[in-house]
């Protein structure tokens, strides 16, 4: 039994809380201690487990956040029901309490406890629970709630804004005063609202129901529809779908969720925007109003079903839901799956989009919406990211926890539905929720529900495609026409022993379907011979194949199962019927080359694949001449951790380096890759080795050319990179091989975020030359203070020969790391520097060079310079103001303007992975 007596104070956002809690012990152990979830103080440091996520998904907001922008729990008081005192103490994390007991706590034994506290709520800026500037409040998991002890041990789970809290079921009456110009929603049956002098209170209670959600705002925005199915109580609406409409659909949606998991067991269910906000319809839904793809009434229903059938499932289906969370994600997408099957079945994933012109003829416009299960579920598989699905929820990156496990989870049930009967897996879900709502469930439970529904084995689903990122992928090895039957050879080219299902098609209509199984590595089969003009396997799509492409054999001869070549403008989805070649204008810069637009020819589509080839031919307009590059790259992925990675590449390019003077790079490359078994850890390690030869064609009128113009570097490098927010920490070891010379460099780069907000900065860079037999006067190959050389062309200089105008003050750190122009910059012999920066006021920072230059034959000397950075964004766009240096006060010297420097990055690419590092 859990009361709850509270005061919200509007003015200082804190509610004044008086808990009585009876606690029994229904487990067969003695108990010392009780632990409580306390996730409203998740958001009062810096260290908390809620902290420490958001820094893995670089996200600064919690962590440059004000002392008074905070949330916390402040613990007043703990009693007994002998009115003794209570000790207590927080967990590392911080969010849970341990209560330690008077006396021990026997089994059938029972305790109540008087807690007395405040709880300061955070603004919903992090989380989107708290408050806002509207003054509107979302409450959720925001008072004192019994974790869970069963098994012998206490289940104890951090929050980590993953709407997992794990709590004992209880029956809870919450008195709740707060503002008078204020209206309470919840997801608890409302007992009545007095009004008084100061303020309102209402009574809430809940039988057998988790935590109370309140929602507080300054108008009347949520509407109750009674349905013969439910209650609900939403605020859920489409401008351009009129009330009565929406009114017809909750009802239409309310239906279909009883139909198939049966009545709603609380007073009323609470489907809010908020719900909606933390697991969207992710993809073409998410795009602004004014671009409406799909029509209102769908739009409307898919978004109030998946918010409701998630509500559902946390309501009344009590799994572990941080290591059982798959189970309500496979139910809740399962019938997303049905949903849109019953009642928009010739519904497209573009939706109106897909009729336009321009992209009607393109492979994703012709996908249907329920294909973009799988599709997304493969955004991970393809990049070697895919996790279990049985993978405890904290432990999966966050494109997996918020897509592609929940799609991988649903298509689960729908690939099983379509191999056992669809019946059988309806009839399961109805019967696992007649007997295990609203108790303590479990997996096992279901499974055991599932596999008595049928004869037929299933055995692989619990082993194979739930607890294992095994690869589903196979492929018809043989087609052999007999005089009324057809021999297929059929091979499974990862070995995971799982149904297949083989299609036989007729002008693009199924003719025949079979399913086969026990494929463990190759095996053939004896059909009946139809009408079939080709035979596909997973011509439907609802198995998550890691590679479609090579699924479908015509009958029509040789020539005919060649496939065709497909052009295509841009970058498009994959057609297994179809060799694709995509292709899309491109615009590219430098001083020497000037505009140089082009055509980019490619094969990468939205998945990624093995090999890929990518050409650019540009047309340099200042130098009327053909510039570009083309590479071809293989990619293995060996494992999940460890060697997980292995790349093979071939690149060559060509472009100007200075007028008339044309330089050609061929790279033959090879890399591997290291990762930890975390894999939402941020370290990686990298070994690259390449050869690059440069061939280089210089104008007869250049004066003082310093080196031959072609030339061979051999180049091996190591990396480690822990990219986090709060803590950065990169290093490499580098070795170059060329005929005349050989040199080693190490560099090494920490950036640290402290908890008062000042960011510290520190890289130091060592470069020696092992021998050197290259003219002194020639600086071609030195070490470079501020300004590389770049031989091995990887910078993207704009202007890579210039020495004056602004494209001289690009800077690229690396070498020397120096900002100030100093004389006789470059070193044939050794170098090692130091260059730092701290931060002044937001993204103002103080920075500092030093170090020492030595040169053959010369005496080695100090070097250094300070300034001015403008951290505006790091590595893509950062301005530099000299101030002292070995130039003396540069401020008051001539031509200031000149000795400003810039970093600047133009590649979209680059770019992007500011966006999408959070979810990978």
């Amino acid at each position: 039994m859990n009361t709850l007596s509270v005061r919200l104070n509007g003015d200082t956002k804190e509610l004044n809380i008086q808990q009585e809690f009876i606690y029994k012990n229904s487990s067969k152990y003695t108990l010392d201690v009780l632990y409580f979830n306390d996730w409203a103080h998740a958001y009062s440091d810096k260290n908390t487990g809620l902290a420490k996520r958001f820094a893995q998904e670089f996200k600064k907001s919690l962590h440059l956040a004000k002392d008074q922008e905070r949330g916390k729990t402040t613990i007043l008081s703990a009693v007994d029901d002998e009115y003794r005192g209570l000790n207590w103490e927080r967990t590392a994390e911080k969010d849970i309490v341990k209560i330690i007991l008077n006396k021990p706590l026997k089994p059938g034994d029972q305790v109540q406890l008087y807690m007395t506290y405040t709880v300061k709520l955070p603004p919903d800026k992090y989380t989107s629970y708290g408050y806002n500037n509207r003054n509107e409040y979302y409450l959720k998991d925001w008072y004192l709630s019994p974790a869970v002890f069963n098994n012998g041990k206490w289940h104890l789970y951090s929050n980590k804004d993953l709407e997992d809290l794990y709590t004992d079921i209880t029956t809870t009456r919450v008195s709740f005063q707060y503002p008078k110009n204020l209206y309470l929603t919840t997801n608890y049956r409302n007992l009545g609202t007095s009004n008084f002098s100061n303020g309102k209170q209402t009574q809430l209670e809940a039988l057998k129901q988790k935590n109370c959600e309140i929602i507080l705002s300054p108008f009347q925005k949520f509407k109750t529809h009674v349905t013969p199915y439910m209650t609900v109580v939403t605020d859920l609406h489409s401008p351009k779908y009129d009330a009565i409409s929406q009114g017809i659909s909750i009802d239409k949606v309310s239906k279909f969720i009883y139909d198939n998991l049966g009545k709603y067991p609380h007073s009323q269910l609470l489907v809010s925007q908020k719900n909606y906000n933390k697991s969207p319809l992710y993809g073409i839904s998410q795009l602004p109003n004014f671009i409406r793809p799909y029509e209102e009434q769908f739009q409307f229903e898919m978004k109030f079903l998946k918010t409701a059938l998630n509500k559902f499932l946390e309501e009344t289906l009590y799994l572990d839901p941080r290591k059982e969370q798959w189970l309500k994600d496979a139910i809740a997408n399962y019938l997303m799956i049905d949903y849109v099957e019953e009642y928009y079945p010739n519904q497209k994933l573009l939706g109106k989009l897909s009729k336009m012109w321009g992209i009607r003829g393109f492979n994703l416009a012709k996908m249907d919406f329920n294909e973009q299960y799988p599709f997304l579920y493969m955004l991970t598989a393809r990049k070697n990211l895919d996790q279990p699905l049985r993978t405890p929820n904290d432990s999966l990156i966050k494109f997996n926890q918020k897509i592609a496990n929940k799609y991988k989870a649903g298509m689960g049930l729908s690939y099983l539905a379509d191999y056992i009967g669809k019946d059988k897996i309806d009839k399961s879900i109805k019967t696992y929720f007649k007997h295990y709502s609203l108790n303590s469930a479990k997996v096992i439970d279901f499974e055991s529900i599932l596999k008595r529904s049928t004869d037929t084995d299933i055995d692989w689903f619990f082993r194979d495609y739930l607890s294992t990122a095994k690869k589903i992928d196979f492929k018809i090895k043989k087609i052999t026409k007999l005089d009324d039957s057809l021999r297929i050879t059929l091979k499974n080219k990862e070995g995971t022993n799982v149904p297949i299902s083989l299609f036989g098609i007729k002008n693009d209509t199924v003719v025949s379907k079979y399913w086969f199984t026990d494929i463990t590595s190759e095996k053939t089969f004896t059909i009946p011979r139809g009408e079939e003009e080709r035979m596909v396997l997973n011509y439907d799509h609802k198995i998550p194949e890691f590679n479609e492409r090579d699924n479908w054999k015509s009958l029509k001869g040789f020539f005919s199962s060649n496939k065709k070549l497909q052009f295509r403008f841009f970058k498009d989805t994959e057609d297994p019927y179809y060799n694709q070649v995509f292709y899309v204008p491109v615009l590219n810069f430098n001083i020497y080359d000037g505009w140089s637009p082009g055509m980019r020819i490619y094969n990468k589509t939205f998945l990624e694949k093995p090999f890929v080839y990518d050409f650019a031919p540009s047309y340099a307009i200042k130098e009327k001449a053909l510039v570009g590059f083309g590479k071809f790259n293989y990619r293995k992925y060996l494992s999940k951790s460890g060697l997980y990675v292995a790349n093979y590449g071939f690149r060559a390019s060509t472009s100007h380096y200075q007028k008339n003077s044309r330089y050609t790079t061929i790279t033959p490359s090879i890399g591997f890759g290291w990762r930890p078994d975390d894999l939402r850890s941020n370290k990686r390690d990298f070994l690259s080795i390449r050869h690059v030869n440069v061939f280089r064609s210089l104008d007869e009128n250049l004066e003082n050319v310093e080196t031959d113009p072609d030339y061979s570097v051999l180049n091996a490098r190591f990396t480690h990179r822990d990219n986090g927010i709060v803590d950065y920490f990169s290093w490499f070891a580098d070795a170059q091989y060329g005929k005349d010379f050989s040199k080693l460099s190490f560099e090494l780069e920490y950036r640290k975020l402290f908890e008062n907000n000042r960011q510290f900065n520190f890289r130091f860079f060592a470069g020696k030359f092992l021998n050197n037999s290259i003219r002194p006067d020639i600086r071609f190959f030195d070490f470079a203070l501020d300004r590389p050389n770049d031989y091995l062309f990887d910078y993207s200089y704009l202007g890579r020969s210039e020495e004056t105008g602004i494209y001289s003050q690009q800077i690229i750190i690396a070498e020397g790391g120096f900002k100030s122009k100093l004389d006789n910059p470059f070193s044939n012999n050794w170098m090692a520097t130091v260059n730092t920066s701290i931060n002044v006021w937001r993204w103002i920072e103080f920075y500092s060079d030093f170090g020492f230059i030595k040169r053959k034959e010369t005496k080695e000397r100090l070097v250094y310079d300070s300034g001015i950075r403008l951290n505006l964004v790091t590595d893509y766009f950062e301005l530099y103001f000299p101030l002292y240096s070995n130039n003396g006060w540069e401020v008051s010297q001539p031509s200031y303007e000149e000795k400003i420097r810039f970093i600047v990055t133009l590649s979209p690419k680059t770019l992007t992975g500011l966006f999408t590092r959070k979810w990978f």
